[in-house]
């Protein structure tokens, strides 16, 4: 499960447009690294209280901490400003559109550390910043598999070459339903209790079906067609009937299958000419979506069974 090193370049790239993040100074010091996916206020450092300052956050600056440095005189404030930068924190923010202090922008142009300003309220600020930093912190991964979003339910379908997952795919599709990504599937492990798939951004919106080629789905069948990312909530493998010799007749027990750590919900559905593949994975679909709303066919004619067992027989 891989972890992409999260930098405050990367940061400011991927996330800095939504974040509304413009750089003040510091520039140099844009390769240090955001060593824990959330961000800090550093008032009780600025206070001089450091013992537990979480020095490997992002640090943020809101109308508190501003309004305590400006109630200082000109050598306590530089001394905080110093003790700050003593640190080797990734960078600072500076919310609200409050403009730094010349004197704190010169100082952390000289210590290398990354110095914005953002017009977002703090508060609002941290929410966005710390859901962002848990994405790009995200254990990742790819799956070979196509994935498409079934009434909300999110459906990797696996199998070999040439099965018969485009078509299975191309039919849900023209039934309404959302492509999330064709043949290979990029996943992450969020708060460590879901998979989020998703596709590549060179080839979103096109899948490849055989004998046409690559199309373009959005264009095609439009925009709701598409879905960049979804929870993962079933696994269906397709496999020549020949290859499945004990077929589930009942499904008395849920399978399951690992993805990134994380057990997924698992099928198999058997494969031979005549059965209409995309109908059985949306009636799959369907059924999980019951079930993790508690109710189970097969658990219920298994108890109306016992129960029509039990009762004394009539002559």
């Amino acid at each position: 499960m891989p972890r992409d090193i999260v930098t405050v370049e990367r940061f400011a790239r991927e996330k800095g447009k939504s974040l509304q993040l413009q750089l003040v100074a510091g520039e140099q010091g844009l390769s240090r690294i955001i060593r824990e996916p959330t961000v800090n206020r550093p008032g009780l450092a600025l206070a001089g209280f450091t013992k537990y300052f979480a020095s490997r956050r992002m640090q943020v600056i809101g109308n508190a901490e501003s309004s305590f440095l400006e109630s200082l005189d000109a050598k306590g404030r530089h001394g905080r400003y110093m003790d700050l930068l003593s640190y080797r924190i990734p960078c600072v923010v500076f919310c609200r559109a409050l403009a730094p202090a010349q004197e704190f922008v010169g100082l952390a142009e000289k210590a290398g550390v990354p110095l914005f300003t953002c017009p977002l309220i703090t508060m609002k600020f941290i929410n966005l910043a710390t859901l962002a930093l848990e994405a790009m912190f995200a254990p990742r991964g790819t799956e070979m598999g196509s994935m498409v979003d079934i009434l909300g339910i999110g459906v990797m379908i696996r199998g070999e070459s040439g099965i018969g997952k485009s078509e299975c795919v191309l039919n849900l599709i023209e039934r309404g339903y959302s492509l999330v990504s064709d043949d290979v599937t990029k996943v992450m492990l969020l708060d460590g209790r879901e998979i989020v798939g998703s596709s590549s951004e060179i080839t979103r919106n096109h899948m490849e079906v055989r004998g046409i080629g690559i199309i373009n789905v959005a264009t095609m069948f439009g925009v709701r067609s598409i879905r960049h990312e979804k929870r993962l909530d079933l696994v269906v493998t397709l496999k020549p009937w020949s290859h499945v010799p004990d077929v589930d007749r009942l499904g008395m027990e849920q399978e399951y299958t690992k993805i990134l750590g994380l057990s997924i919900p698992h099928i198999t559905i058997p494969v031979r000419p005549g059965r209409d593949l995309a109908r059985l994975i949306e009636v799959a679909a369907f059924q999980t979506k019951l079930r993790a709303s508690g109710h189970n066919a097969a658990k219920e004619l298994d108890e109306h069974l016992i129960s029509f067992m039990k009762r004394p027989s009539v002559e």
